[in-house]
């Protein structure tokens, strides 16, 4: 009897010791992602058709751990902390492999496209709310991946010149600092701007008509390579960034934030959210600077076309998954 209540003292210290040095999701980091699901759970359809089916895997970074949530297929590498209630989700972790400070989303484990991402104090949001609503940026990538022929479509492009990892998305030769390119850049830019300004006027029309043909000449100066990789950014990104704005802006007008995720110190309504992606992608068009930008100035051109696509072709989500890489189709000239 002493050794079986021996043996039996030895497993429950064991299971003490192993339950003590077992990482934990922080607070603050249960509360964003559960906020952030339960605003895709509300949200649902109502800015992407068929958004809600698409699996919102996360891989969030801290300093020493990798946590798994949502995820199909954990790969074998990780390990269970059990069900969280808040998150609605078995929770796995393993050892830090990524950047604290990354921002991405990739087929990342176990072939699913999953959601990479640091901590809000760790990335570009800093807080809890742009973080929340940068999650949406890239659960669209989810959406845009999860299509049937998403990846053959892209292979199509050939732009990829030998590369097999997808580093060309982010590392492509396009000539962001050819003078000519620049100089037709920045006019486009503001073309762009002025639509977006007159999108609830009568001169809409007008300035939509002088962007397209803004937008047809800096196509003819570009090789068919750099054309195509610049409409793939603008279909891809910032559609994407166009996504946020929109999810911002269904959150303050249709859904309330818990009390734990208001109760956050750094918490800011989605409104505010809102006005704010709405105001960077003015102040970078109005503001072109592709030659230091590069590839980030392509977010808010795509971004601003969506809207303009939102008031001058309002189905145009319908043909989006179907004629890829294009947005220009979309208007009504074309």
């Amino acid at each position: 009897m002493k050794k079986v209540l021996l043996l039996l003292l030895l497993c429950l210290a064991c299971g003490a010791a192993q339950a003590q040095t077992q990482p934990k999701l922080l607070q603050a980091d249960r509360i964003r992602l559960s906020e952030a699901f339960r605003l895709g759970e509300s949200v649902g359809d109502e800015v992407w058709k068929g958004w809600k089916k698409t699996p919102f895997a996360v891989l969030l970074i801290t300093p020493d751990y990798e946590f798994l949530i949502r995820h199909p297929k954990p790969s074998s590498d990780f390990t269970s902390i059990g069900y969280d209630s808040l998150l609605k989700s078995e929770v796995y972790y393993r050892k830090r492999v990524f950047q604290t400070t990354l921002l991405a989303t990739f087929p990342a484990v176990g072939g699913v496209s999953t959601i990479v991402i640091g901590q809000a104090e760790n990335t570009d949001a800093k807080t809890s709310t742009p973080w929340v609503v940068t999650l949406f940026h890239e659960h669209f990538h989810q959406l845009q991946d999860s299509q049937p022929d998403f990846y053959p479509s892209v292979n199509a492009l050939n732009l990829a010149r030998g590369d097999q990892t997808g580093m060309w998305m982010l590392n492509f030769p396009f000539p962001y600092e050819r003078t000519e390119v620049a100089e037709q850049f920045a006019r486009l830019s503001r073309a762009l701007d002025d639509a977006l300004s007159s999108i609830n006027t009568k001169q809409f029309d007008a300035k939509l008509a002088a962007y397209l043909s803004a937008r047809k000449r800096f196509q003819e100066i570009l090789a068919p390579d750099d054309y195509r990789y610049y409409s793939f950014q603008l279909w891809k990104e910032g559609v994407a960034r166009y996504t946020e704005y929109r999810v911002a802006l269904w959150a303050a007008r249709h859904y309330r934030p818990t009390s734990e995720f208001r109760s956050l110190t750094d918490f800011k309504p989605f409104a505010d959210e809102a006005r704010a992606i709405f105001e960077r992608i003015h102040r970078q068009l109005s503001n072109p600077q592709l030659a230091t930008r590069q590839r980030d100035s392509f977010y808010a051109m795509g971004g601003a076309e969506a809207l303009l696509l939102d008031r001058a072709s309002p189905q145009w989500h319908k043909r989006y998954f179907i004629e890829k890489f294009q947005l220009e189709r979309f208007f009504p000239t074309h």
